[in-house]
C-alpha cells in the first residue's frame, strides 16, 4: 500500500466562492444556490496570493562509480584506479514565502541532499537561498532568501478551523511547467499511514496534486495558507484526486523554531509508548467506537508518569479535541508547544477523567560523555554516547533506548569495515555489560585480543568475534 504513495507538490486549494476579498469576516458557510454563483472566479483571490508561492531547484552532487570497477580484465591494463564519475542531479518542488525577509516553507524532501538551492518568483526572479531547519520526520523545511528587500507573503492560518467539504485551492509547479493553479475540497482529516515516516496527521484534498507540487501551498479562500502539499496517492505517478498536505498549525510551530535559531526541531517529551485502539481493545473496554490512543507503556519519572498516565487508559482527546489515533496524539501535543501544558482525556475502566501534562524537552538522564574510540580496537573510529531520551530523539531511536550508543561510525575506519553502524546499541564485551562509554573506553583501553561483542540494531541481538 505504501508504494502508492508519492512524494509530489500537491497544489490543494478549494473551490470556493470568490467573495469581494474585503470580506474576510467571519461568515457561514453556504453552498451554491444559483447560476450566478456558480459562475463566481477564483481570479482575485489567485492574483491576490499566487506571487508567495516560489518554484524550489535543488541540486547536489552525486558520485557514480565506474562501471569497469572490479573488472579483472579492465584492472589488468588500467589498475585499480578507475575514476568514479561526479554528476549533477536537480530535483524541483514548490515553496511559501511566509514571512517578508524571504522565508520560504517547503517540504524536506525537496532539498534533502542539496548542495545548492534557488527559488524562483512568479515574476522570473531567480535567488540563492540557505537551509535554516530542516527535518525529515515532519517533512518540513525553512529556507532563506539571499536578498535584501521585501516579498509578497501568504499568511498562516488556523488549519484546526477547517472542515471536510471547505473549498481549496492548491498552488504549486507540477511537473516544472510552470505554477499552476488547481481547485478541490477537503476530502478528509487527521489521515495517517500516508508516507513512511514519524508525521502521521496530513488534510486530504481532491485537488489535483502532481510532481512538482511539494511544497506548496494549500489555500482557503480568505487567501490563508493551510497546510503544506507533500504527497499524493498514485499508480502511475499522475493525480488521482487523492492528495495530502501538512496543515498549518504544524507549519507555525516549526517555523517558530526556525525563528529562533535552534539546530533541531524538538517534539515534546511526553515519556510514554501509544498503540492504536483496534475494534477488540475497544469492544473489551466497552468503548462504542475504535479511536483513540492506547497507553503501552509509561516511563518511570516522565511527564506522563507525573501527570497520572498508566499503562492500559485510553487517550481520547487533547484540550477538548478528539484525538482518533496515536499519530493524532502526537501532533495535537507537538502543536500545542514546548513550554505548556495540555490536558488529556483519558478512559479506564468506562471512567472518564482529566489529566494535566507538561509538555517538556527531553531530558539528558544521563551525560552524553561522547568519545571517539581509537587504538587498534574494533571499535576504532566509533563515535559513542551514552543513551538517554534527548540523545535516542536526536537519533531517531525508540525514547526507552538505554546504553551505549554507535552516533556516529568515521569513513574507512575499522569500525566502518568491520561493519558497526549508526544506532547501534553496544551490549556487552567477553560477556561484560557495557552501560558507560567510560566502561566502553576502559575495555577498549585493555586491548584483551580476543573480542566478543554484543550489538542491539533495529531490537535484534547480533553477536561477533573478533581478534
Amino acid at each position: 500500500m505504501q508504494g502508492l504513495f508519492k512524494r509530489a507538490s500537491v497544489s490543494l486549494f478549494a473551490l470556493i466562492l470568490v467573495l469581494p476579498l474585503a470580506a474576510h469576516a467571519q461568515t457561514a458557510k453556504t453552498v451554491p444556490e444559483s447560476q450566478m454563483q456558480m459562475q463566481l472566479s477564483f481570479a482575485p483571490l489567485v492574483k491576490q496570493t499566487s506571487g508567495a508561492v516560489v518554484n524550489v531547484y535543488a541540486e547536489k552532487t552525486v558520485q557514480r562509480q565506474s562501471p569497469f570497477a572490479g573488472d579483472p580484465f579492465f584492472e589488468q591494463f588500467f589498475g585499480q584506479q578507475m575514476p568514479n564519475r561526479s554528476e549533477k542531479q536537480s530535483s524541483l518542488g514548490s515553496g511559501v514565502i511566509v514571512e517578508a525577509n524571504g522565508t520560504v516553507v517547503t517540504n524536506n524532501h525537496v532539498i534533502e541532499g542539496a548542495d545548492d538551492i534557488k527559488v524562483a518568483l512568479s515574476d522570473g526572479r531567480e535567488f540563492p537561498c540557505k537551509v535554516v531547519l530542516r527535518d525529515d520526520r515532519v517533512d518540513l523545511a525553512v529556507l532563506k532568501i539571499d536578498a535584501k528587500e521585501s516579498f509578497p507573503t501568504l499568511p498562516i492560518g488556523n488549519s484546526d478551523t477547517v472542515e471536510v467539504g471547505d473549498l481549496v485551492l492548491a498552488i504549486g509547479n507540477p511537473f516544472g511547467v510552470g505554477q499552476t493553479v488547481t481547485s478541490g475540497i477537503v476530502s478528509a482529516l487527521a489521515r495517517n499511514q500516508v508516507i513512511k515516516n514519524e508525521f502521521g496527521f496530513f488534510i486530504q484534498t481532491d485537488a489535483s496534486i502532481n510532481p512538482g507540487n511539494s511544497g506548496g501551498a494549500l489555500m482557503n479562500m480568505k487567501g490563508e495558507l493551510i497546510g503544506i502539499n507533500t504527497a499524493i496517492f498514485s499508480r502511475g505517478g499522475g493525480s488521482n484526486g487523492i492528495g495530502f498536505a501538512i496543515p498549518a498549525n504544524l507549519v507555525k510551530v516549526f517555523l517558530t523554531s526556525a525563528d529562533a535559531g535552534v539546530k533541531s526541531f524538538e517534539r515534546p517529551y511526553v515519556g510514554a509508548s501509544f498503540d492504536a485502539v483496534t475494534s477488540e481493545v475497544a469492544e473489551a473496554l466497552g468503548l462504542n467506537k475504535a479511536r483513540g490512543a492506547l497507553v503501552v507503556k509509561v516511563s518511570e519519572g516522565g511527564p506522563a508518569a507525573k501527570a497520572g498516565l498508566k499503562a492500559g487508559e485510553i487517550v481520547t482527546a487533547v484540550d477538548g479535541i478528539s484525538v482518533e489515533h496515536p499519530d493524532a496524539l502526537l501532533y495535537r501535543l507537538t502543536t500545542a508547544g514546548l513550554g505548556n501544558s495540555v490536558k488529556l482525556t483519558v478512559i479506564e475502566n468506562g471512567r472518564e477523567e482529566q489529566l494535566p501534562l507538561t509538555l517538556a524537552r527531553a531530558p539528558e538522564t544521563s551525560p552524553r560523555d561522547q568519545r571517539t574510540i581509537g587504538g587498534h580496537t574494533p571499535f576504532t573510529g566509533a563515535v559513542v554516547e551514552n543513551l538517554s531520551p534527548r540523545v535516542a530523539d536526536e537519533l531517531r531511536m525508540p525514547p526507552e533506548s538505554a546504553g551505549v550508543v554507535v552516533s556516529e561510525v568515521k569513513e574507512d575506519s575499522p569500525a566502518a569495515r568491520l561493519g558497526f553502524e549508526p544506532k547501534d546499541i553496544i551490549v556487552s564485551i567477553n560477556g561484560a555489560d557495557v552501560k558507560t562509554t567510560s566502561e566502553l573506553s576502559e575495555i577498549a583501553d585493555s586491548d584483551p585480543g580476543l573480542w566478543r561483542v554484543e550489538i542491539e540494531r533495529d531490537g535484534q541481538r547480533i553477536r561477533q568475534f573478533f581478534r
